[in-house]
């Protein structure tokens, strides 16, 4: 069967990791790799110098396809950044005719009228927020959260009758100077795109595994160098996505600016910071500017978890992946601070790294086990949207299983 390349290309580090789809939804991991971005090459999570994150690309590639033993093909990106636009819309549809039973052309039409009206909504919030009357924006991501007919759930609607459904959608859009920038790379690298993934949906679906009807819930927090990404998933569906533009880098730059020190340095001192090699009195110094630069961050995740209005409450499980989710002081406040106590939680939310290791479908090679921690978990769910896409319909009777391939785009 084919191999997948997932390709993470973040503001600190872009990722490759390369996997062969296996039975029972299973994916072998093959290769992994890894390089430094430089900075310049991204901003606010997308690709700001292409030649310069080409070439980038390519250090990792040779590392994955030295270990799997075989050129990468079919490629998963991911995307991230503010101005992508990630939401949960509920359309009311009154069938004409609620005697004649529900088909696979009328959900077909149903979705399509959904994705444009979300369209619509995204390239206005994009153009109010970057003054372009005239941005393009493109479709990325759809599935479905919830369906309703007359009042009552429903897990595939084919061949029902009914008058009235009610559906929530969760539609992800871009603008499209970032995806057309996404494959210019692939095209450079040689790489048969398969598929640009939001990298928070991603995280989302190597939580979800193979399961297409789990009932997880939770927030995933995924804190990369140029931003945090944050997905809430209700029963198993995403209720939607939210960005801003506040990660791991923003701390080092407080810790150089407090210091006085560069960037490179500052970094390292962040890096040490959990590992007992820095001195008292630059530990201390460390600590204070991590915390001010908290104070900050956490006031952009409460801003966004504000913004899921359709959700009653929120989960209380929050999964933090990504390089920035290493930071001991940052889980710490998450943890035992007072930030959530605005937000409609039921109790104080439990806080988690996630672990590789607990991913469910994955085989995983020891010689790989040391070389994938949480950072990796947006490559590992860019490997699942691949999965989704190759698929297309799968044969389980099923809602998301019968029309996923009219999800796609």
């Amino acid at each position: 069967m084919s191999t997948i390349l997932a390709l993470d290309i973040g503001t600190e580090f872009v990722k490759a990791v390369l996997a062969r789809p296996a039975k029972k939804g299973n994916l072998e991991i093959l290769g992994v790799g890894k390089a430094r971005q430089v900075e310049g090459n991204m901003h606010a999570g997308a690709v700001a110098d292409i030649p310069a994150v080409v070439s980038v690309c390519e250090e990792a590639l040779v590392e994955v396809e030295k270990q799997a033993g075989e050129r990468a093909g079919l490629t998963v990106v991911g995307i991230a950044g503010e101005l992508i636009k990630g939401n949960t819309t509920t359309v009311n549809y009154s069938r004409k005719n609620p005697n004649k039973p529900i088909t696979d052309a009328e959900m077909e039409q149903i979705i399509k009228k959904v994705q444009q009206k979300s369209g619509e909504v995204a390239k206005k919030t994009v153009a109010l927020e970057t003054g372009n009357e005239n941005v393009e924006v493109r479709l990325i991501n759809s599935a479905i959260v919830s369906l309703t007919i007359d009042g009552y759930k429903i897990s595939n609607p084919i061949g029902f009758k009914g008058s009235d459904i009610v559906i929530q959608f969760y539609t992800a859009f871009a603008p499209l100077i970032h995806v057309a920038a996404i494959e210019k790379v692939c095209a450079e690298l040689n790489l048969d795109l398969l598929t640009v993934a939001v990298e928070p949906f991603a995280v989302c679906r190597a939580c979800l595994g193979d399961d297409l009807e789990s009932n997880f819930s939770g927030i995933v927090m995924d804190i990369g160098g140029g931003t945090t990404d944050i997905a809430v998933v209700e029963d198993g569906g995403v209720e939607g996505t939210k960005m801003f533009g506040i990660g791991g880098r923003s701390f080092t730059h407080q810790i150089a600016e407090a210091l006085g020190v560069d960037f490179d340095t500052a970094e390292n001192y962040k890096l040490d910071y959990d590992t007992g090699k820095l001195d008292d009195r630059i530990k201390s110094k460390v600590e204070t500017a991590i915390s001010r630069n908290l104070s900050v961050w956490l006031t952009g995740v409460e801003v966004a978890l504000e913004e899921f209005e359709n959700v009653g409450s929120l989960p209380r499980n929050i999964l933090l992946c990504g390089g920035g989710a290493g930071l001991s002081l940052l889980q710490e406040t998450l943890a035992i601070s007072d930030w959530y106590e605005n937000l409609p939680f039921s109790r104080r939310p439990l806080i988690h790294l996630i672990e590789v290791t607990d991913l469910p479908n994955l085989i995983i090679k020891d010689n790989f086990t040391s070389n994938l921690d949480h950072s990796y978990a947006t490559a590992l769910g860019l490997l699942r949207v691949g999965v989704d896409t190759l698929a297309g319909a799968p044969p389980e009777n099923k809602l998301r299983a019968r029309i996923a391939k009219l999800l796609q785009n």
